[in-house]
């Protein structure tokens, strides 16, 4: 079955996409088992032979992101995309791990500004202010509300 998993961090801001190789490995690191170990559950949901190297990616790319308790010393430091698939090998590229990151937009920048608003960031210079919806107060400048 290929899973993908979106993982939100709510302190950093920034939304995680795991690919089905980084999820199983993510969900193999509980702190108990070991890249052998790791290696034995892809390989058993994968249905293929695995490189431990893959593993390793998959680790460096998971705590490189924060995902993973404690600090873990990464394997492919300093390597290219290249030099990393050489020593993964072609043959495991299809089941190469991804994690993708973004920086998630904070709700209050997510607001519309049509209309009157109750506070002005995000929004564009010039959107009316209000406090109540018939009260207007103002116009949105440099991110606060100015009086008339």
């Amino acid at each position: 079955m290929t899973e993908e998993v979106l993982i939100y961090d709510l302190d950093a801001n920034k939304a995680h996409c795991l690919n089905d190789t980084s999820v199983t490995v993510w969900k193999a690191c509980d702190g108990k088992n070991t890249v052998a170990d790791i290696v034995e559950v892809l390989e058993k949901h994968t249905r293929s032979k695995v490189n431990e190297n893959l593993v390793w990616l998959a680790i460096d790319q998971l705590n490189e992101r924060n995902l993973l308790s404690g600090s873990i010393p990464q394997k492919f430091a300093g390597k290219t995309r290249r030099e990393i698939i050489m020593t993964i090998g072609l043959a495991s590229v299809m089941a190469l791990p991804i994690v993708s990151s973004l920086v998630a937009p904070q709700a209050i920048y997510a607001q519309s500004c049509s209309g009157t608003v109750a506070n002005c960031i995000g929004c564009p210079q010039g959107t009316p202010c209000d406090v109540d919806m018939d009260t207007i107060i103002g116009m949105c400048l440099g991110g606060a509300c100015a009086g008339d």
